[in-house]
């Protein structure tokens, strides 16, 4: 044999099959050719041809032969130790694949306004994290009009919040979840809580405001609440769609803003910011989870969807009590929602 020098596509020259890989492997397990020729079911003269044939068109032997066995060279040390490597990465690509088909594994994007996010979103990536930990969510908080674009370009899995009016509801799969309560956040120490009372709209008309820009939902919502109480709208206003923006000033004022009830009770426990004693309760529109109907979901994606809708389930059937559980369990079908 002459040795030669190996292009960059020598396997493709020489026709290197997956059997000489897994042949170099059982020949460095056994160091016998008719052991290692058994343990992939293959005969003896097959398993002989097979090294043989190799070995003539790369020029080179592989291995020695002698009484006792078989014994690779420093050649085929060389081809066993990336054999081994091959195999191994391909074992471990199937492994992927099954914890992709089963939703295992995989990165999964989803978008979420503020009540659902703290309700819903965090205690299930909690669970499905410990439970799935090859599993990458990551989550946004937006508004509904920003999720609702960022699902139609495909940026997010599915998202929940509302469908804008200006979005094709038929291009989308979407189903009620819950309604999102609201009040009003201000610094602990703002005196307005002096009154020693429930407030009204009237009562907050002159205060300084942090509220999302103009015809966002929570604006209209707030807007929409001193219009019913005959108060005169805020008119200190400084807009910011950001909670943390939001937080952070009214921190550090005297002013007001308008969170998702559920959110604002995280923040509120023993810290600088407290509810304010509004005299209703009031809240908006309700939200739900939706995403493409013409694109199919990720197994991820489908895995923490599910988790998301049993989560929301079981929140829907605590606020009912216990005629829900009745009527859950006499077989009322899972998309009832």
């Amino acid at each position: 044999m002459t040795p030669q020098r190996f292009p960059p596509n020598w396997f493709q020259k020489a026709r290197l099959k997956l059997r000489h890989l897994q042949l170099f492997a059982a020949l460095d397990e056994h160091r016998n050719l008719h052991r290692a020729a058994a343990s992939l079911n293959m005969s003896q003269p097959a398993a002989s041809k097979l090294l043989g044939d190799l070995e003539e068109t790369l020029g080179i032997e592989l291995f020695d032969r002698h009484g006792r066995g078989i014994e690779p060279n420093w050649y085929g040390s060389l081809m066993i130790r990336h054999a081994r490597m091959i195999l191994s990465e391909l074992q471990e690509t199937g492994e992927e694949l099954n914890a992709l088909l089963a939703g295992h594994s995989g990165r999964v994007s989803v978008g979420t306004v503020m009540a659902p996010a703290v309700e819903l979103v965090v205690p299930v990536i909690n669970s499905l994290t410990r439970e799935h930990p090859g599993l990458k969510i990551a989550v946004a908080v937006e508004t509904s009009d920003v999720l609702a674009e960022r699902v139609h370009q495909g940026v997010m899995d599915f998202a929940i919040g509302r469908l804008p009016g200006h979005f094709d509801p038929t291009a989308f799969e979407y189903q009620e979840i819950s309604s999102e309560e609201l009040c009003f956040i201000c610094r602990a120490g703002n005196p307005l809580l002096q009154l020693g009372r429930p407030l009204a709209a009237a009562d907050l008309s002159d205060a300084t405001w942090i509220l999302q820009p103009v015809g966002t939902l929570l604006r209209d919502r707030v807007e929409a609440l001193f219009r019913a109480e005959g108060a005169r709208l805020p008119h200190k206003v400084i807009e910011s769609a950001s909670p943390v923006i939001s937080m952070a000033m009214v921190a550090e004022t005297e002013s007001i803003t308008v969170f998702a009830r559920a959110l604002a009770q995280v923040f509120t426990p023993g810290g600088c910011y407290t509810i304010m004693p509004f005299h209703k309760r009031f809240s908006v529109e309700p939200y739900g989870i939706f995403w493409l109907k013409d694109r199919p979901l990720s197994p991820g994606a489908r895995t923490v969807l599910s988790a998301v809708r049993a989560a929301s389930e079981r929140k829907m059937r605590q606020a009912a009590g216990p005629a829900a559980d009745i009527e859950m369990n006499i077989g009322l079908p899972n998309n009832h929602i």
